[in-house]
């Protein structure tokens, strides 16, 4: 257990990048810093959250499409099984009303490919997301 509110750590694992789906757009500017801090760094710093069973992803977009930029083939990701856990939610960013959306309407979007706009959802999980140094070498090559 971590001193930080007796949550353990999530357990992470490396995932195919091609087998990923956003559900929404991002920020070219965010993606062209991430992108920099990820190059600089030479390591992976914070796993993607996302659903199993459709490989939705549910945090990280960002951090996704500059490992995409940057030619990675793989990247750390918590996989959730979003619609049964409850220990994962989601809201809509002020100024929309918080329970404007919902987790089908994420999953949706994801399979439709209908994106929806930047920071349209916010997502909490009620666990310790770990802080991780996942050398961009190892993510040059397939997920094992």
């Amino acid at each position: 257990m971590t001193g930080l509110q007796g949550h353990f750590n999530m357990v992470w694992e490396l995932v195919d990048i091609a087998h990923l789906r956003p559900h929404e757009c991002t920020r070219p500017q965010r993606v062209a810093e991430m992108h920099q801090k990820l190059h600089a760094n030479n390591f992976f710093h914070k796993p993607l959250l996302v659903d199993g069973n459709t490989m939705t992803i549910l945090d990280g977009h960002h951090r996704y499409t500059a490992g995409l930029r940057l030619g990675l083939l793989s990247v750390p990701a918590i996989v959730v099984n979003y619609l049964e856990d409850a220990d994962v939610s989601v809201e809509a960013w002020p100024p929309h009303d918080p329970h404007s959306i919902s987790k089908q309407d994420v999953i949706s979007a994801a399979l439709a490919e209908n994106l929806m706009p930047p920071k349209s959802t916010r997502h909490r999980i009620t666990t310790k997301i770990p802080r991780l140094k996942v050398p961009l070498s190892k993510l040059r090559f397939m997920a094992s």
